[in-house]
């Protein structure tokens, strides 16, 4: 069974985001926590891949041994911005030689922690590198989606039109996350009327902490509800009572839309099992969780 048939499956699929860890410390929790993660069954797990390409290494470590890992199957976000087009080629390459042939492809962010812009690569658009991919091999191709526009659009309609000109060269697409139901269903309701029925997979977030948080809405586009914002404020003295408010969040949010039908959740983790398993239990009579890959 592929991703796409778990994807065009009548039952939610499950999946979520990892960062590569930044430190030994960070590299031995998540080796522990891995075996718990095999237990979620994700249908996917997607690997971030750092501003300019600086997780590169890490991020392909992560992704080949997850990759050996039973009941994991890794997605390698890859960027085209600060790079070369031979660069990129040689990254493909390398996937392919280890067996790995699913791509989330990305123009790519700048750092959280700069206010420098990210540098060009050869590649301008995400889109280009779906044709890079393409002609690289036979990869499954996952690309972004901003539900409430792109945070660099000056113009909704065109912002529309490139991201289903994007998404028709892909396979399927995972969202940015968001807050608000209506948020995720408006917006496909934009795209099927462009005539692009491609799955369009929802992602959520359960925010551990505030400045992150607002740092990365401000990067996304996404907009935090004034009654969730002040909830997080008020917990903001105790770490353990925002993670409760970021999790209650995201287990709502993520049963309103799979009663609605959407194809599944992925949950962009912040690399917090304890929140991830949280959701996952929150949602896990609504979500497939049976689906095995040949390994």
């Amino acid at each position: 069974m592929t991703v796409m048939d778990q994807l065009n499956d009548p039952r939610p699929s499950f999946s979520l985001e990892l960062w590569p860890p930044r430190t030994p410390q960070a590299s031995a929790r998540l080796s522990e926590a891995i075996p718990q993660l095999a237990e979620l069954k994700p249908t996917f797990v997607s690997i971030t891949y750092g501003a300019g390409g600086s997780t590169r290494e890490r991020t392909h470590e992560l992704v080949v041994d997850l990759a050996m890992t039973p009941g994991i199957l890794p997605f390698a976000h890859l960027s085209c911005a600060a790079h070369s087009v031979a660069e990129l080629r040689d990254i493909l390459s390398r996937y392919l030689n280890a067996k790995v042939t699913n791509i989330v492809a990305l123009r790519g962010d700048p750092p959280l922690a700069s206010d420098l812009p990210l540098p060009d690569g050869e590649l301008l658009f995400a889109s280009q590198l779906v044709d890079l991919i393409r002609d690289c091999g036979p990869f499954t191709i996952a690309v972004a989606a901003h539900p409430e526009g792109h945070p660099q659009s000056k113009d909704s309609s065109e912002d529309l039109y490139h991201f289903c000109e994007k998404l028709d060269k892909a396979d399927f697409a995972i969202t940015q996350f968001f807050f608000r139901a209506d948020t995720y269903f408006d917006f496909i309701d934009k795209v099927r009327k462009e005539r692009i029925n491609k799955p369009i997979l929802p992602g959520i977030i359960a925010p551990t902490s505030i400045s992150s948080l607002l740092k990365m809405s401000e990067l996304s586009g996404a907009e935090i509800p004034q009654e969730l914002r002040d909830a997080l404020l008020g917990a903001s003295s105790d770490p353990t009572s925002v993670r409760k408010v970021g999790v209650e969040a995201a287990i709502n949010l993520a049963r309103q839309l799979l009663d609605e039908g959407v194809p599944g959740i992925h949950v962009y983790s912040m690399n917090s099992m304890a929140s991830t398993i949280e959701i996952h239990e929150g949602i896990a009579d609504l979500c497939a969780s049976d689906f095995e890959y040949p390994q």
